[in-house]
């Protein structure tokens, strides 16, 4: 089952774009260049702020703003957690933001794509005060991914546990969406760290979907023998989502368009770099859907409700809809930019925008969260 759309808009794009990269990052164009764009598209965007919200999706309200890079949403009871890529934590409650400390053991790496990334709240998270967290450091000995144990004591987060290290950290791709599965354990999407030779290397954490006990321990049912890797050949998966019937699902971008939405199972090969998109190999799993070679999302987080699968689009500028069952594609949400995370609570939706990490067009109240609901986006 896939679906290619393709559309002359994003066609036109591309071509003008001179087929960089449909991962988040655009690697021919100089940081000067973007910089410059971004200045004069940030000033445009300022002057019309009150006719764009005019022009948006109808029923669509702001929960809170002027967020810095935000990466993941949370929520407990009536309390968001959203992590910002620069090293906090921000709580939302009625609509109150309160900015929260994260003491980690290593700097947060400021290299593109990186920093403090996902985050999963401990199943006893009320009692405990306990959650876990992916971020991209830096040291004396190189550049890596960890997830770590944290701890909220009055508004600070504090490391207390390294539960696995030394994910492979490059240029781009560290992955860094964090989940609680079904079965109580820890996912975690890990890039290929710019290096494709990570993807298929089974003793290589880069290029991987990963899967932890709590403790950060190694499941003893995982799909090899003393490993943490639960499927490979991945780029830059950063979406994960399980159905009603616990059926998994992953978002990742793809190498010059090639977007991917990849239904998991355990020990899996999902084709990085030897195939990608709706290229097929034996051995190797084909994606459910993919962008195909004349358009890009960039996908990242995934929710899912009701037989649709969720998924923000950072290059796609949108929410994505998959209709498992009916084969099925569409676009939403549209006039918000940048789109990092979606959660879906009952019959409401949640999403935050990521203008601000350097590569969208901020307004001078972005980044925000906003909730919208779902009968709105049919």
């Amino acid at each position: 089952m896939k679906s290619v759309l393709v559309s002359a808009i994003s066609l036109s794009f591309l071509l003008s774009a001179c087929g960089s990269d449909s991962s988040e990052d655009s690697n021919n164009q100089t940081e000067e260049h973007k910089e410059q764009s971004q200045n004069d598209n940030s000033k445009q965007q300022r002057d019309s702020d009150k006719e764009q919200d005019r022009k948006q999706t109808k029923g669509v309200e702001v929960v809170t703003d002027r967020l810095d890079t935000p990466w993941s949403i949370i929520k407990t009871g009536n309390i968001f957690y959203l992590t910002e890529r620069p090293g906090k934590i921000v709580k939302v409650e009625d609509g109150k933001k309160t900015e929260q400390d994260v003491k980690l053991k290593e700097d947060v790496s400021t290299a593109s794509e990186a920093g403090l990334l996902g985050l999963a709240l401990a199943p006893d998270f009320e009692d405990s005060h306990e959650a876990y967290a992916y971020y991209t450091y830096e040291n004396d000995k190189g550049q890596f991914n960890r997830i770590v144990k944290l701890k909220l004591d009055d508004h600070t987060w504090t490391e207390e546990q390294v539960l696995l290290d030394d994910i492979p950290s490059g240029q781009f791709h560290h992955g860094g969406r964090l989940k609680i599965g079904p079965d109580d354990k820890l996912y975690a999407t890990a890039g290929d760290a710019s290096d494709e030779e990570n993807a298929q290397d089974k003793k290589s954490l880069g290029g991987k979907i990963l899967r932890l006990n709590l403790d950060g321990s190694k499941p003893s049912d995982n799909a090899f023998s003393n490993s943490y890797v639960y499927s490979y050949g991945h780029r830059n998966p950063q979406g994960m989502v399980w159905t009603t019937d616990d059926k998994m699902y992953a978002s990742e971008h793809g190498n010059q368009a090639n977007d991917e939405i990849n239904e998991i199972t355990k020990g899996k090969n999902y084709g990085w770099p030897v195939i990608e998109g709706n290229e097929e190999k034996a051995s190797m799993e084909t994606p459910l859907f993919t962008s195909g070679s004349d358009d890009t999302w960039a996908p990242s987080g995934l929710a899912f409700h009701d037989g649709i699968i969720y998924s923000a689009a950072l290059r796609g500028e949108g929410i994505m809809k998959f209709d498992i069952a009916q084969d099925k594609m569409d676009k939403v949400a549209t006039d918000y930019g940048r789109i990092r995370d979606v959660y879906i609570e009952n019959e409401t939706l949640y999403f935050i925008s990521n203008n601000s990490d350097g590569r969208g067009n901020p307004s001078n109240k972005d980044d925000k969260l906003y909730k919208v609901s779902l009968r709105q986006l049919k």
